[in-house]
């Protein structure tokens, strides 16, 4: 990670605009929205105009996370039951590997196979979507998810 960071803020010395935009795994970080630090940037959302000439909204996302806003208990267990589907996922992945069986996700299968979390998924992208269209851009940049998408959502183009 340190290496990243080093590589990043060599940039903004450059002269590129670097904006930090934290989610709710750093939301303490959000107190200082507005601000910056060493050429860096902290904001809840900003634009990006694209080489496209298009305007995308840029944001975190979990602002439409209804359980991340009003059942944190919730959210709490679900990232605890992420976290531990991940290191499941590893270790049976050593076991495909000794056998020669290829990568498996464990958390995108189950992840994929709940239907509610499927129509999660379509509500989230079609609430992004909306606040991009509120907001003038024709796309929207997020990450809450981690369900990694590129479409187009009526006429906004959603990037998870």
């Amino acid at each position: 990670h340190n290496d990243v960071l080093q590589k990043l803020l060599r940039k903004v010395r450059k002269g590129t605009e670097l904006v930090y935009i934290p989610g709710n795994h750093d939301e303490a970080m959000r107190d200082y929205c507005g601000s910056q630090f060493g050429g860096v940037a902290i904001e809840r959302q900003t634009i990006h105009t694209g080489a496209d000439g298009r305007r995308y909204l840029i944001m975190h996302g979990d602002e439409f996370d209804v359980v991340v806003r009003y059942a944190k208990w919730l959210a709490f267990l679900g990232d605890w039951s992420y976290t531990m589907a991940l290191w499941l996922n590893t270790h049976l992945n050593v076991v495909r590997r000794w056998f020669g069986m290829p990568y498996w996700s464990l958390s995108a299968y189950l992840k994929h196979k709940v239907k509610r979390a499927v129509n999660y998924i379509g509500e989230f992208e079609q609430a992004l979507s909306q606040e991009a269209r509120r907001n003038g851009a024709q796309g929207v940049v997020c990450g809450h998810i981690h369900h990694a998408a590129m479409r187009q959502v009526g006429d906004v183009v959603y990037i998870n």
